[in-house]
């Protein structure tokens, strides 16, 4: 009598592939992209974007200060998250930046109603991909799998990640007027 197949750990024997290898790429080339072009836009009007200057004035009518600063700062996270996500490098800290982001983007654009989420569907769904990248790690074909202090994923990493990127996203909201 054999037992059934375990998934509870994203690794086996050395040299199989699981399915957390397969699909954790995925989940990070996806959100990463997204970011990217996003982040993009921001900073270089690329993919028909508003850049610096326009993103910055809707940031200073949206109550934040140095709005062109502000403008860049975001891009700048989306960009550099999204490209950390990619590779599966800092992954925790990439898919906190994400979270942070997205934190004010919801802020921003949710209407207050307790039923339905009027239009800030696309943030949190954005927000439990890089949830779950923070929390499980990049898998196994990613940057941090050779370097040896990022190695070994752990838990903790992930959720002190995300606790960053909470408590910068509550400051750069309590940064409003």
């Amino acid at each position: 009598m054999t037992a059934p197949p375990s998934f509870a750990s994203p690794r086996t024997t050395p040299g199989s592939t699981t399915p957390f290898d397969v699909g954790l790429p995925v989940l990070r080339l996806v959100l990463g992209a997204i970011m990217i072009v996003h982040g993009t836009q921001k900073l270089f009007r690329w993919f028909d974007g508003p850049g610096i200057k326009a993103t910055g004035g809707f940031f200073s009518r949206a109550g934040y200060p140095a709005g062109e600063t502000m403008a860049a700062i975001a891009g700048l996270t989306e960009t550099l998250g999204g490209l950390g996500l990619i590779l599966g490098l800092l992954t925790p800290l990439a898919a906190a930046a994400v979270v942070g982001i997205m934190i004010n983007a919801i802020t921003l654009k949710w209407s207050g109603a307790v039923l339905g989420m009027k239009g800030v569907e696309f943030e949190s769904l954005i927000i439990a991909a890089a949830v779950t990248l923070a929390l499980t790690g990049p898998g196994r074909f990613a940057v941090d799998s050779f370097l040896p202090v990022l190695r070994n994923h752990r838990l903790v990493h992930g959720v002190l990640a995300l606790v960053l990127g909470v408590v910068l996203a509550l400051v750069v909201l309590l940064l409003r007027d």
